[in-house]
C-alpha cells in the first residue's frame, strides 16, 4: 500500500475525536511488530525513528529508514513515517530525503525566546519541502536518561496562554504538550492533567500530541484522546514487551543460540502490544487508506 502522510492521519484523527498512534522503532523486528498489530487492529499507523535511535545505529538514518519504507509499503494498512525529537539540525535536513512525510523537531530544553526561534526556522525549511512539523512546548520529562521534572518545576508544564502565542509564532502544525506524562517510563502509573488538557484543547485549533504514553494508564490515555489529543506517541511500552518475552524465552531455553527463535517471540508481544494501544486510543476510527 502507499505510504500516506502523518498530517493525513493526524487530520483525520481529530475530525473523527480519535486519535492516530505513533510507535518508535529501533530494529527491523520494531517495524514488523508496528505493522503486524497495525494490521490486527485494521487501522493505520505511524512509525517514528528518533534521533536516539539513529544515533544507535551509528548515526546512519537511511538503513533504518530504507527498510522501514520498504516494509510499510507492503502494509496491508496505512502507514506514515515520522522522524522523532530531532535536535540536530543536519539529521532535521536529511529528513525529506529518506521518505518521512514529517519531523518533530524539539528545541524544548531551551528558554523560550531560542525555543519559538530554532523552532521558527526549522518549520520554514521543513513547509519548504512539504512536510508536517511537530514540536514540543513545556517539557516532558525523561528524556535521554533524565529523571521525570517535578510537576510544580518551572516549564514541567505546557500554559495554554504561552502554546497559543507559540504556535501562532512558530507555524507548527502540531505541538506536543507537557500534561503529566513522562518518557521511558516502564509502568503505567501516570497522572495525567485533564483540566490543563480541556484549556490546552480550548485555547488551539492546532493538534495536540501525548508524549511519554508508555506510562500511562488505558483510561488516562482514553480520557486523554477524548479531551483533544490527536497523535498518541509509543516507545518504552514496546521495549518492555520485547524484553520480558525474550528474558521468559531465554530463561526457560538457556541452550538457545539461534536469535530468530527468541526475536520471533519479542516481535509477537511487541505486535500484541501494538494492537491493544491502538485500540484504546482509535476508537475503531479508520481515515482513507491512501493518498492521491
Amino acid at each position: 500500500m502507499p505510504l500516506v502522510t502523518t498530517g493525513e492521519l493526524v487530520a483525520a484523527a481529530t475530525a473523527a475525536r480519535s486519535a492516530v498512534a505513533a510507535f518508535n522503532v529501533v530494529t527491523l523486528e520494531h517495524v514488523e511488530a508496528v505493522i503486524a498489530g497495525a494490521e490486527s487492529a485494521d487501522t493505520p499507523v505511524v512509525l517514528q525513528v528518533s534521533e536516539n535511535a539513529v544515533k544507535f545505529r551509528l548515526g546512519r538514518l537511511q538503513p533504518l529508514a530504507r527498510a522501514t519504507v520498504a516494509a510499510a509499503e507492503r502494509a496491508a494498512v496505512p502507514v506514515a513515517l515520522h522522524l522523532d525529537h530531532v535536535q540536530s539540525d543536519t539529521l532535521l535536513r536529511q529528513t525529506a530525503d529518506a521518505g518521512f512525510s514529517s519531523v518533530m523537531y524539539d528545541a524544548a530544553r531551551l528558554p523560550y525566546a531560542e525555543n519559538l526561534a530554532a523552532t521558527r526556522a526549522a518549520a520554514d525549511w521543513a513547509h519548504a519541502q512539504g512536510l508536517w512539523i511537530e514540536a514540543e512546548l513545556g517539557q516532558v520529562g525523561g528524556k535521554n536518561g533524565e529523571p521525570p521534572l517535578d510537576a510544580h518545576d518551572p516549564g514541567a508544564r505546557t500554559d495554554p496562554a504561552e502554546a497559543r502565542a507559540f504556535v501562532a509564532d512558530s507555524g507548527v502544525d502540531a505541538l506536543a504538550v507537557a500534561v503529566g506524562s513522562s518518557h521511558a517510563m516502564t509502568t503505567r502509573t501516570a497522572t495525567l492533567d485533564h483540566d490543563l488538557l480541556e484549556r490546552l484543547a480550548a485555547a488551539l485549533d492546532t493538534p495536540l500530541v501525548l508524549h511519554g504514553s508508555s506510562g500511562v494508564p488505558d483510561d488516562e490515555l482514553a480520557a486523554a484522546v477524548t479531551g483533544g489529543i490527536a497523535k498518541v506517541n509509543v516507545g518504552t511500552a514496546l521495549n518492555v514487551a520485547l524484553t520480558g518475552a525474550v528474558r521468559e524465552f531465554l530463561t526457560a531455553h538457556p541452550e538457545a543460540v539461534d536469535s530468530r527463535k527468541y526475536l520471533a517471540v519479542g516481535r509477537d508481544a511487541m505486535a500484541r502490544e501494538v494492537t491493544r494501544i491502538i485500540r484504546v486510543v482509535s476508537g475503531g476510527h479508520r481515515p482513507p487508506a491512501t493518498t492521491a
